[in-house]
């Protein structure tokens, strides 16, 4: 890599329409395929299924537009990173930095390409151990179509998530041609579910949303600058929820609440009433394409933050270099998928893969989410001569209710991995990264590149 390549910063390549793209391909992934039915278990009222999806589209929505002041006031590649040290300073944000790399990003891919081998393998078995083959080389492509460049990695995005979302419209829509069992699926509101489980429903769904905040990451590279940064947060949230809503109305119409609550595969179930034998192949391979866009979508924003981390940090500087022609962080890249290759090794050790990185993942990235939501009250006042083209409306009321949010998530999610015994996989992984911290701290000042 040459020192020009190295010194190079992102440029505005990003169309919007490739933006909302990367952001709903990371959005909806695998889990819309399996949280229907858990929400309607939990709640057991059709009224109230429908209500926290609502709830959560909200939640989700307010959160995003938290992020567009941010994404709009401070662009930068490094995304979330970028806004916890301006906010907190260098320390905070590379311990973030530190759990994205280790175990929020490469985490999800790793439990993607779980995803993806496993669904892949019944379109095409490759053996014995086919879901691992298929998890592995699904990993080490997309690897290469990153490097590649951003402008192909974005095209091929666009392509497979216009093929998921009408894949799933074809499957809501699959309703209408099947004999409904409405008869059996209680008037809605006929009952209210305690608190607590409302709020277990709410964890559900906001997992399912979960993703929108990595639209911080391509806020430095989109083109049309803030105006289009706000514009593509809304409508990606906005198409997100009209899809979840339309695939839960569907659901509850099509296979009635009982059944909904107690199935496996909601949407092969339906599609296989609706679509006849053909079912299985639909939603194997529109699962197997979630998961594929999901996992591109996620490299892309988690290369962006290392990169940022190389940046700052002079031992890191590795990652922190910046192909121009090509417009991506080749690097950070090929450290990303070595550490979730690592992961996904590890999580193979565990009965079910898939659940072991979302119970390593989860307490971290809700935690974090806070601080940055934190962060824009923080910068607020240290920082309020910065114009802000977007401002979040009804402030402090908004980022307050989003704070809150993620501090309950942040409770739950630690709670629940603490029961499956997990939790400290996620607490050895911080504390890798304050001795890691520590090295570079002390490395720094004997090169004498700390700042005063």
């Amino acid at each position: 890599m040459s020192e020009t390549a190295a010194q190079a910063l992102p440029q505005r390549s990003l169309a919007s329409i490739g933006a909302i793209t990367i952001i709903i391909g990371i959005v909806v992934g695998a889990g819309i395929f399996r949280t229907p039915s858990l929400v309607a278990s939990v709640t057991g009222d059709m009224g109230w299924v429908m209500t926290v999806w609502v709830l959560g589209g909200v939640i989700s929505l307010i959160g995003a537009l938290c992020y567009a002041e941010l994404a709009t006031t401070y662009p930068h590649a490094g995304g979330d990173y970028h806004f916890l040290s301006r906010a907190y300073g260098r320390n905070i944000s590379f311990l973030y930095a530190w759990a994205k790399a280790m175990v929020i990003n490469t985490g999800s891919i790793a439990l993607l390409a779980f995803v993806f081998g496993d669904y892949l393998s019944t379109l095409w078995s490759l053996g014995t151990h086919s879901a691992a083959w298929w998890a592995l080389m699904i990993v080490l492509a997309l690897t290469a179509v990153n490097i590649l460049g951003l402008t192909f990695a974005s095209k091929l995005q666009t392509f497979f998530t216009f093929f998921v979302f009408f894949g799933l419209l074809l499957v809501a829509m699959s309703v209408f041609w099947i004999d409904t069992p409405a008869s059996i699926t209680p008037p809605a509101f006929s009952s209210t579910p305690p608190l607590g489980l409302l709020g277990l429903a709410m964890v559900f769904v906001l997992l399912t949303f979960g993703g929108w905040n990595e639209s911080a990451y391509i806020s430095a590279e989109l083109k049309g600058g803030s105006r289009a940064m706000v514009g593509v947060i809304v409508i990606s949230l906005a198409l997100i929820t009209v899809l979840y809503l339309l695939i839960n109305m569907a659901l509850l119409k099509g296979l009635g609440l009982p059944a909904l609550a107690s199935s496996q595969t909601a949407a092969a179930d339906l599609a296989q009433r609706g679509l006849g034998p053909w079912a299985d192949l639909i939603v194997a391979t529109l699962v197997a394409l979630a998961a594929l866009t999901s996992i591109n979508a996620t490299m892309i924003v988690g290369a962006r933050s290392n990169y940022a981390l190389g940046q700052d940090w002079q031992g890191l500087k590795t990652l922190g270099q910046w192909e121009p022609n090509r417009s991506t962080p080749v690097s950070a890249y090929m450290i990303q998928s070595v550490i979730a290759m690592a992961l996904f090794g590890l999580g193979s050790l565990y009965a079910d893969g898939f659940e072991a990185m979302v119970e390593f993942t989860a307490p971290v990235f809700w935690g974090f989410l806070c601080l940055v939501g934190l962060a824009l009250m923080r910068l607020r006042q240290i920082d309020p001569n910065t114009p802000r083209p977007f401002k979040v409306p009804l402030y402090p009321v908004l980022p307050i209710i989003f704070c809150l949010t993620c501090a309950y998530l942040t409770y739950s999610s630690i709670m629940y991995a603490q029961s499956q015994g997990a939790i400290h996989v996620s607490f050895l992984v911080m504390a890798a990264g304050v001795v890691a911290l520590g090295f570079l701290i002390v490395r720094q000042r004997r090169a004498g590149k700390l700042e005063a």
